[in-house]
This record gives structure tokens, C-alpha cells and sequence, in this order.
């Protein structure tokens, strides 16, 4: 392994630990807006992080953490901005949902579901009217593949021949339901096809994997002018148990807003789950990293930030 590859599972920690440290925060009642962590998708937000050129756009949704975590590689800025501290990365004016930094790329964030698939067409116009050879890269989920802007912008992304990546997140959950729960499978391989859009499935959580690939796919798509879809599996760790009427010995959903009361930095070893769902236990797997040891120096330099 290289020293770059080191960094770039170093990278990983810093999201995960950020995000121990944000949830702490979160559990403690000092926020006024809800916070969409992203405990899971620390890899391909790493990874995308990684490609990204100097006049790279990145277009994020409400769970945006892991992405500006990763592009920032500190805590402050974003843990201000969660605040509504004037010290925060926007002045403490925009919060979570909409989180931006145009200095590094992330120039729009959207709390709406599917709203940045159409605001990403229009900047991909814009980059080749300006004549820059340079990509703009979207995130989304799979509950926003469900909204015709998805499938409008697609269409346009490849008709105007715009060099993009579109990348689905797929944690097979929107709110609190299975896509099993709220609707039929949609494939989205077969769907690229019927566009002639080029499809790539991304899974494993090896980061080193996924810059590598994200790498020939942004060349590619900037070579050939095309959008190219790509489908990641992910897991949104840090589930609860929801209690109700209809569900009295409680129910486990996957963790969307809020808290994650299952999930302590107490813990003391960084890892969530002991499975290939969880990038930090990937990258110990996969790598001769000490996680103990280089996670504790991140989380002193992160508290050191806090003081």
C-alpha cells in the first residue's frame, strides 16, 4: 500500500469519527434542525471526494454529511454550521439539509426529493457552454429515482450529450420503509439501457476499488460527453426500535433523521457493524491500518478543534 492509499483510509476514519462526534452532539439535544448522518457511506464519499478535479461540481442531497466531511477533512466548520454558529461553513445561515462549499466543489445541496437531478442538468449546461472540460457529479437516493425528474434529466443529460456521473445510493430505504414495503424493484440497469446510458454497480465498500473505478468512468464520461449511471449499495448504519400501536415489541427501521441512540464513540473502536456493510470494518479487513490507534489520533485532533 501506498502512502496516498494510507491517507485515503485515513480519510474514512475522519467521516466515520466526525460523525460519532456530530451523533454525540445530536444526543445531547444541541441542535435546532434535524441532522441526516451518514454512518455507512463513508467510502463512496471518500471516493468521490478523491476524483474530484479543481472545477468539478458536486450536486448533494439532505444527507450531505459524509460528502462535505470528506472534501473538508475537519469538523468545525461543519459542526458550526449544524450550530447556527457564525463560524460554521455558510455563517450558520444554511444548516445540514442544504450545506454547501462552493471553494471545494459542493455547490448545491437539496432537502427536496429529486430537486438536484434538474438543478445538475442545468449546471452541466452551463459547464459546456463555458467550454470547461470538467464533470458534474450528482448523489442521490433510490427513493428519489421514483420522481420523474430522475428520469426527465437523464434523458436530457443524454440527449445535450453533458459529461456527468449520476450516482444512486441505494440503501433500500426511503423514510422509514423497505423499498420491498412501498413499491416494486426497479431496475436500474435495464433502465440506463433504454437510454443508452452507460450503468456501473459499485459494492463492497472498498474505497480504494471505487476511486479507481470512479476514476476510468469520470475520463470516460468527459471523453465521450455522456452521463453514466451509477448504482452503490449502501447501508445507512445505526438503526432503531420503533414503538407503536401497530408494532408493540417494536419494529427495527433503518436510521434516517435524528440521533442514533445505538451508536456510542464509547465504543472505542470506530466500527459499527463486524460485516463488508460497514466501510471502516472493510478498510481493517482489507488493510494494514491500525484503526485503534490512528482513530484516536483523529478524534484528539477533532476535539482539539471543538475547544
Amino acid at each position: 500500500m501506498n502512502i496516498s492509499d494510507n491517507d485515503v483510509l485515513e480519510n474514512i476514519l475522519e467521516v466515520r469519527i466526525a460523525q460519532l462526534l456530530i451523533n454525540e452532539e445530536y444526543k445531547e439535544g444541541k441542535f435546532k434542525i434535524p441532522i441526516h448522518l451518514g454512518f455507512g457511506h463513508e467510502s463512496i464519499s471518500v471516493a468521490v471526494s478523491r476524483i474530484m478535479q479543481n472545477d468539478d461540481k458536486l450536486i448533494l442531497t439532505h444527507r450531505n454529511a459524509a460528502y462535505n466531511l470528506a472534501r473538508v477533512r475537519k469538523l468545525k466548520p461543519v459542526l458550526n454550521e449544524y450550530l447556527l454558529k457564525s463560524e460554521g461553513m455558510n455563517g450558520g445561515k444554511i444548516g445540514s439539509m442544504n450545506l454547501l462549499n462552493s471553494e471545494l466543489g459542493v455547490i448545491y445541496s437539496s432537502s427536496i426529493l429529486g430537486n438536484n437531478f434538474g438543478v445538475a442538468v442545468g449546471v452541466a449546461m452551463a459547464e459546456r457552454i463555458l467550454d470547461k472540460s470538467n464533470i458534474t457529479i450528482i448523489l442521490a437516493g433510490d427513493g428519489a429515482i421514483e420522481e420523474g425528474s430522475f428520469h426527465e434529466s437523464l434523458l436530457m443529460l443524454k440527449s445535450l450529450e453533458l459529461s456527468s456521473l449520476v450516482i444512486i445510493e441505494n440503501n433500500e430505504w426511503s423514510m422509514s420503509t423497505r423499498i420491498s414495503e412501498r413499491r416494486h424493484n426497479i431496475d436500474l440497469e435495464k433502465f440506463s439501457a433504454s437510454m443508452d446510458v452507460k450503468y456501473c454497480k459499485l459494492s463492497g465498500n472498498d474505497p480504494i476499488e471505487y476511486i479507481e473505478k470512479l476514476k476510468e468512468l469520470r475520463t470516460e464520461s468527459i471523453e465521450k460527453k455522456t452521463p453514466i449511471l451509477i448504482e452503490v449499495n449502501v447501508s445507512t448504519l445505526g438503526e432503531w426500535i420503533l414503538k407503536n400501536d401497530e408494532n408493540p415489541n417494536g419494529k427495527q427501521i433503518n436510521y434516517h433523521a435524528g440521533p442514533t441512540p445505538g451508536v456510542n464513540l464509547e465504543d472505542g473502536n470506530f466500527i459499527i457493524k463486524n460485516e463488508n456493510i460497514d466501510p471502516v470494518y472493510v478498510i481493517k479487513k482489507n488493510n494494514d491500518i491500525d484503526i485503534q490507534n490512528v482513530g484516536e489520533a483523529i478524534l484528539r485532533k477533532f476535539r482539539d478543534e471543538m475547544v
